[in-house]
Formats: C-alpha cells, structure tokens, sequence
C-alpha cells in the first residue's frame, strides 16, 4: 500500500514514524510461515512500535534457555578443537595492540572516515538541500559515528548471546571454543565503545530493526535459533559491514580496529557454520529446518532495512526530504551498495552450507534480489586474514 498520499499534511516526524511501522508490518509479513510470525511479532512490537532499545533505560529481556552439561568432557568435535586452538592464539588486548594516542579529527578533510564517493551528496542537493563543505565533512562523521554505533550495538547483542550458547552448546568442544567468543566479543564492545566515546564523540541509538532481531534472538529458548541469529545472521553481516568500512576509511586508528576485528568475526562465523552444519543437516525436522528457512529470510531482511540510516535521516533531512526518497538515495549510493552486496556475499553462502537454502526458499530471496550472493565462499572456506588481503587489494568505492 502506498501511504504517501494518505499522510499528506502529517507533521515529518509523526509520518515518517507511522511509515516505519508500515515497513515493519511488511517485512514481517514477507514469509506466511505462522511460527515465525508469531515469534517475531512480539519483538517487532517492541522494537518498530514500542521503540524498547531508545527510551535511555535499560532493556530487560527474558530467556528460557536450557543449560547443557557433559560430565564426561569428551573431545567430540576435532574441527571445533581446531577453531579453539587457532581463537586462544588470536587473541588480543585493546589497550595494547591499539595506538589510541593517534589523533581523530572526524571532520579532517586530509584524512576522511569515508571517501566523498561513499555517499555522494550530489543526489540529495537536487532535491534542493545544499550543504557547504564543512557540512559535508560533518555528515560524513554522522554517517561513519552512526555506522559504528550499529556495530557497538550489534556487538552487546553478540557478547549475550554467546555467553548463551557456551551455556546451551552440546560439544564440549564448542563449549571451550564459545568461551573465547564471548571474551572477543567483550573486547569488541570495548573497543567500539572507546573510539565512538573519545574520537567520534557522537553515539546513536540502535537501529529499530536490529533491535527487532536482537529481542527475537535473546527471548528464544533454543540454541538453534540463537546461533542461526547471532552467529549466521548478525555476524555474517557485520563481517561484510565491517570489510566495506575497513577498505574505504582513511582513519588508521579506525582501520586497524576493524583489521582486528574482522578476524575475530570470521573465526566467529566458522565456528557458526560448522554447528549449525551437523545440527540441521542431521538433528532436525523437516518441519523444524523449513521454520528455520523462514526465519532466517525474515532476519535478511530486517538486516537489509537496518543499513538505511533512518536515525542520520532524522538528524539531517526530515522535513526536507520524505523517508521513501531517502531511502532511494540509500540505495543508490556507490558505498551503500558496495556495503549490501559484501554483506550478503558473506551471508548467502553460510546459509546454503548449512542448508537453509532449499528451491522453495530460493525464490523468495530471488525475488528479494538476494540470491545473486549464494554461490561465493562460506565461513569455513575463509579466514580472517585473507579476507583483509583481499580488502586490501579491492581499494575503496570508487
């Protein structure tokens, strides 16, 4: 349904609220699968309609989980003992490793948080909203803290869920292994954390959308579920995220956080694909793997609207620009672009390994441009540290 019409002569920010509830409602609604409907209307209400993650107090939300214990700690899972042992040498310390003596000016022309490319502003001053050069520099730093703060954010999601899944896991192998995870994942907040607080100075609220599935996620009492969310999901993506940002920021104190990383969270996705991998190609029905399907196109495409930037539109453009047109200029841009293509070049893949790819989902993701990604490498074909060679190599948007 097109609203445009109806809204007409609604003040911006009360038209642009009930547009993102009309968003939620159709994203929702994509898969008729009524579990996950009714798995993910609760969150969506408290994420889209409520606004839980922005009221400044913190969030309650309840897990029912079952905790796993094998007295016998057998070895029962050698790629797993892999992963763990390649995690405890990975490991790093964030006051150390980091020169966080090296100066940020967020609005230095000579050393950009992201190239003029990125996001080329010469789209939205047609629409009649001009920007002087300083304005420029300072909507890139919006763009980039904004960035950022959906990855700090996204990031206390994960330290969470991991600590659940250590506890939920059934190989003790990828219980030694979850236990390394949940320490990367609290040097991520950590570090996240600093360069926002002391460089950017500039935090945003969590995204609606994210919000959305981090609730969905937390408040579901299976392990499965867990993983598939943060592991498959959240992670997969953020590791695209986090490879566009580090290929086209100049900032060096910025691009050697993201290097680190990127490797923690590719060892992260791996560690995914390989439980998940047993779990659904052996353990589950084949009522329970299409409810899996289903949901995880649900969670894609919640995470293809979380990059949208709506809290920047807020900032910068209500009342100039209406949200559907900023969401084409979102879109179209080169650095937008490059971001949703690398993301789901990372996510596809995992999801076909781990077989939740079957022809009757194919076509939903096809329909939703998605399945163009599906035939790169997965998680457990990649390391981190080839994934920053080949970083390095493409260069930034052009």
């Amino acid at each position: 349904m097109d609203t445009s019409r109806v809204l007409t002569g609604i003040p911006a920010p009360v038209r642009n609220r009930i547009e993102a509830v009309m968003e939620a409602v159709n994203i929702v609604g994509e898969v008729k699968n009524p579990k996950v409907l009714a798995s993910m209307l609760p969150s969506a209400g408290r994420g889209f309609i409520l606004q839980a993650g922005k009221q400044g107090e913190p969030v309650r939300m309840k897990s029912g989980h079952e905790a796993y214990f094998d007295f016998t700690y057998k070895a029962d899972f050698p790629e797993m003992q892999d992963l763990y042992k390649r995690a405890k040498l990975g490991q790093w310390n964030a006051e150390t490793a980091l020169d966080w003596s090296i100066n940020v000016d967020p609005e230095d022309p000579n050393v950009p948080l992201l190239p003029d490319s990125f996001f080329p502003l010469d789209s939205v001053e047609a629409h009649g909203i001009k920007f002087t050069p300083k304005e420029k520099l300072r909507f890139k730093h919006s763009v980039t803290a904004w960035m950022l703060s959906q990855f700090l954010h996204g990031e206390q999601g994960a330290l969470f869920a991991a600590a659940q899944v250590t506890e939920s896991v059934q190989w003790m192998d990828g219980k030694f292994y979850g236990a390394t995870q949940v320490m990367d994942e609290g040097r991520h907040v950590e570090v996240f954390h600093r360069y926002i607080d002391t460089k950017l100075n500039k935090l945003y609220q969590i995204n609606d959308n994210l919000f959305t599935i981090i609730d969905a996620l937390m408040t579901d009492s299976r392990w499965d579920m867990k993983f598939l969310g943060m592991q498959i999901m959240i992670e997969g993506l953020a590791l695209g995220a986090f490879g566009v940002l580090y290929k086209n920021t100049s900032e060096p104190l910025l691009k050697e956080l993201l290097k680190y990383v990127i490797q923690d969270e590719a060892r992260h996705v791996h560690y995914g694909v390989l439980a998940l991998r047993e779990h659904f190609t052996k353990e589950i029905s084949e009522k329970e793997r299409t409810e899996r399907e289903d949901w995880a196109f649900e969670v894609a495409l919640l995470m293809r609207n979380r990059f949208l930037a709506h809290e920047v539109y807020e900032e910068w453009m209500e009342g100039s620009m209406t949200r559907k047109e900023w969401n084409r200029q979102m879109e179209a841009a080169p650095g937008l672009r490059d971001f949703r293509a690398t993301m789901f070049s990372r996510l596809m893949p995992n999801l076909k390994y781990i077989g939740l790819l079957s022809p009757r989902i194919r076509k939903h993701y096809d329909d939703a441009g998605l399945l163009s990604w599906a035939s790169g490498k997965n998680a457990s074909q990649l390391s981190g540290e080839q994934m920053v060679a080949d970083l390095d190599a493409q260069g930034a948007v052009q």
